[in-house]
Parts: structure tokens; sequence; C-alpha cells
């Protein structure tokens, strides 16, 4: 799908925005072309046109129902596991046609975690070794390399490094959701999808995941999507607002959206006078 190259090292997005670059003329890692998206006869997403920045953190934000989810779902083509859904305009990924890509391997290089922390009924090595195994790695040393590097980028290591063998419904919610972005991590994606990733986390652990989300955004390019406004001013660099009816009402560096916004309707949201 995309030449491993662009997405290995150490300097991953400074090689990779010089690949763009020279082949592109653009910075973006993901881009939407005049993307409507269906379920059935509803229509989800709107006529959205929208380029992802390579770095940093990517807001995705609106009130309930706006489409910021289904949105999330056709970067790595999990809408598609719904029946009767449609899907119209263009999405590319690294310059290429995203939909006409082999969906398992988009989402080898398109990673996801879900709102709620779902780890497998395995041990937490194996929650992390799961991806790495499935796509060939078999050596055990290998293996305790990677799931070592992928807890230590999602800020886990520390906490389990002495009871990997333990289960994984033994941990805290906090933790088992850093497990899911280490489970994630393991097979090296250039993107990390976050669906409301810290809804379900007490106050302590959020700040563990938003930590854990900005010292990502070093590494691979993250996109978030939360309908919580003071998460978003504070973890993100670029922030995307979806309004009613799936409109992409503005988009724009996160502290110029949120301090001037061009859109009245995205003042009133950001001003509570709806959401």
């Amino acid at each position: 799908m995309v030449d491993g190259r662009v997405l290995g090292g150490s300097s991953r997005i400074a090689s990779t925005r010089e690949w763009l670059e020279r082949n592109f003329g653009s910075t973006s890692i993901l881009e939407t072309e005049h993307l409507s998206f269906y379920y059935g006869r509803d229509r989800a997403l709107c006529d959205v046109t929208l380029s992802i920045p390579l770095e940093g953190v990517t807001a995705i934000m609106g009130p309930s129902g706006c489409g910021k989810s289904t949105l999330l779902r056709v970067f790595n083509r999990m809408n598609e596991l719904y029946p009767g859904t449609r899907i119209e305009g263009r999405v590319r990924f690294l310059g290429q046609d995203l939909l006409r890509e082999d969906p398992v391997a988009v989402r080898r290089h398109i990673g996801m975690v879900f709102q709620r922390p779902n780890p497998f009924p395995k041990s937490i090595f194996d929650n992390v070794a799961y991806g790495p195994r499935v796509h060939g790695v078999r050596h055990r040393g290998e293996l305790r390399r990677i799931v070592e590097v992928s807890l230590q980028g999602a800020a886990l290591w520390d906490e389990v490094k002495d009871c990997l063998k333990r289960s994984a419904f033994s941990l805290s919610g906090g933790q088992q959701q850093r497990l899911c972005i280490a489970r994630a991590l393991a097979v090296r994606p250039a993107v990390l999808l976050m669906d409301e990733p810290c809804s379900a986390l007490d106050p302590k652990a959020t700040d563990r995941v938003e930590a854990t989300i900005r010292e990502l955004a070093g590494e691979l390019t993250v996109v978030v999507v939360t309908h919580n406004l003071h998460q978003a001013a504070r973890i993100s660099d670029h922030v995307a607002v979806l309004l009613a009816g799936g409109e992409l009402a503005e988009f724009g560096p996160t502290a110029a959206v949120f301090e001037c916004p061009e859109c009245a309707r995205v003042a009133d949201y950001l001003n509570g006078v709806f959401g």
C-alpha cells in the first residue's frame, strides 16, 4: 500500500514530511474531498473536504450526532462493516486512494482506539503481541522487544513490566485504555485514531491518557474525536468542527478556532448556545 521506507525509522515524521512535499507538494497525511457518508438513506456526513496535517494532534469535535465518529471510522474503513452504508467523494492517505486499498492493509497503517477500553481476554503481553503475530512476527525476543517499546509508548511499561502474564482484565480502566493504545502502537501505524478515548475514565486516568497523546504526537499523527471542548483545547494543535447534518463548519489551528472562529455557528457552539 505505502512504501515502508516512508513509515519506518526513528525520524518517521521528518522523513514522511519530506516524502509528501516531494511527491505531492503537501504535508497532509489524510485528505477528504466532497466526502458524504450514508447509513441507508440517512446522511451522516455532508460534502466534507478536509486535510489532516501530518504533524501534531488534530481534534474533531462537535455536538452529539454530527458525524464525528463516522468520519473517524471512514479513515480506517470500519464503517464498511455495517450493512447498508454508502460513501461518496474521495479519501486519500499519503496521496493514495484509501477507498481502493485492502482494508486490512489500511488498518495496518491507521490504528484505532475506541471509546471504551476493549482489551482481549488474554494476558497483558499477548494483547500487545497480538498484532505483530498476525503480521508474521514469531521470534520471542522480537515480540518481547515490541511489547516493551509499545507499552513504553503508551506510558504503561513501568506499571506492568513485572506482571505481563496477568490478565488484561486485572488492570484499571485507565490502564486498560493505555493497554489498547499500546496494542495499536505494536504494529507501528502512521496514524492513530482515537474515538473519545477518555469518556469512560476518571480525571486521574484522563490526565495520563492526555499526556500519552501529547507524547505520541512526536512519533505519529494523532486524530482524536471529542465533544469535550476543554480537552480539545488542551491536547490538540488543529481542530475540525462538525455541526448538525455532518457539515464541516470550520478547520484550523486550535488557538485560532477557539479565540476567533470565522463561522458564527461555531462561535455559538463554543459559547454553549447549543451542543
